[in-house]
């Protein structure tokens, strides 16, 4: 099972650029590479209705959390210019490999 190659990682702040959550803004908080798909805090509110397990020590009832998205879905937000944008890729005078923002060709990678 080979990794897709997605610029996105954990802990970046995206925006999302399609769908019923457009506009909205947050952290990814998980990655899910075999399906390209990302979890974002905030962003694509389920209600998820669950037994009770006391055995799980799990409560029942309608639970509200965070459904993935597809990783094509949102842009990362540059940290410099504060835009959502497209991610180039750059090695640097130190021989790191890292990631630019296409539009200001600010360093993402601290």
């Amino acid at each position: 099972m080979s990794r897709l190659a997605t610029p996105i990682r954990k802990n970046d702040n995206v925006v999302v650029m399609t769908g019923k959550d457009r506009g909205k803004r947050g952290r990814v908080v998980r990655m899910v590479p075999e399906k390209n798909r990302v979890i974002v805090e905030g962003v694509n509110i389920i209600k998820r209705h669950t037994r009770p397990n006391p055995q799980k020590n799990v409560k029942g009832g309608v639970v509200e959390r965070e459904a993935p998205l597809h990783a094509s879905n949102v842009q990362i937000v540059c940290a410099d210019c504060g835009k959502p944008t497209r991610i180039g890729k750059k090695v640097l005078d130190d021989g790191r490999k890292v990631r630019v923002c296409r539009k200001c060709d600010g360093v993402l990678d601290k």
